[in-house]
């Protein structure tokens, strides 16, 4: 069985839910560690992340200078792509891991869940290009798509835009849900108070930019259209689109 339909099988199961975010949690950070116990590769391993970051911004500028849809690519951009460092936010989901079952429904839990694996799947891409490119800081999208096409990971690749599809979909369910948003506004306070603030940013302004949206439907499909678009050009030897 594909992790996809794996997944889709368990939509509604908290537990299923509350072991991958263990799991992906466990992962992620292992991920991480070794990161930075190779700081030889710190500096190209940033200079790679802000390289992608800009690339992303160049092939979403419409959205994010859409009046609809800009919080929510601003969202995606940051938060599931960007370079800042998630350790804070995962290191308060296993703080408080013993009373999510609590605090959120199955579908809160499935974004988180998904989200801690794409950070881990990210680590994973990122030290696989690492390799192709050594600690070389200096890149041009004619290094980056030989790179890329030398990690020969299509696998991987779909899975992240998967993911990314899934993370969306998940969060403009989560929009049908008042009482959440209604929840969310209550937590800031206590979460700012009891150290959960990253973990709470990240789960309110998800909500919020997605329902700022109203319909998410057209923005994932375009992501998903033009990511996947990219990754076959990629593959198949070119570099347009970056």
């Amino acid at each position: 069985m594909s992790e996809h339909s794996l997944d889709s099988q368990h939509e509604d199961d908290k537990a299923f839910w509350l072991a991958q975010l263990d799991s992906k949690l466990t992962l992620a950070r292992s991920l991480r560690e070794a990161a930075r116990s190779r700081p030889q590769y710190a500096q190209a391993r940033l200079a790679l992340r802000a390289w992608q970051s800009e690339r992303l911004a160049r092939t979403y500028a419409d959205l994010l200078d859409s009046e609809r849809y800009a919080p929510a690519a601003s969202f995606f951009l940051q938060e599931l792509y960007g370079t800042h460092d998630a350790t804070e936010r995962d290191n308060e989901v296993e703080r408080i891991m013993p009373t999510l079952e609590k605090l959120l429904p199955a579908s809160g839990l499935r974004v988180l869940a998904h989200a801690l694996e794409m950070d881990a799947l990210s680590e994973t891409l990122d030290n696989a290009m690492l390799a192709q490119l050594g600690n070389d800081t200096a890149l041009d999208a004619t290094r980056y798509a030989r790179a890329y096409r030398d990690c020969n990971n299509p696998a991987e690749r779909v899975r992240q835009i998967w993911l990314m599809s899934e993370i969306g979909h998940t969060l403009d369910h989560l929009t049908q849900k008042p009482l959440l948003g209604l929840s969310l506004q209550m937590m800031a306070g206590p979460a700012r108070l009891a150290g959960l603030a990253d973990l709470h940013r990240f789960l309110s302004r998800g909500y919020q930019s997605f329902r700022h949206m109203q319909g998410a439907a057209e923005f994932l499909a375009t992501i998903a259209a033009r990511e996947t678009a990219l990754m076959e050009t990629l593959f198949f030897g070119g570099s347009d689109g970056l």
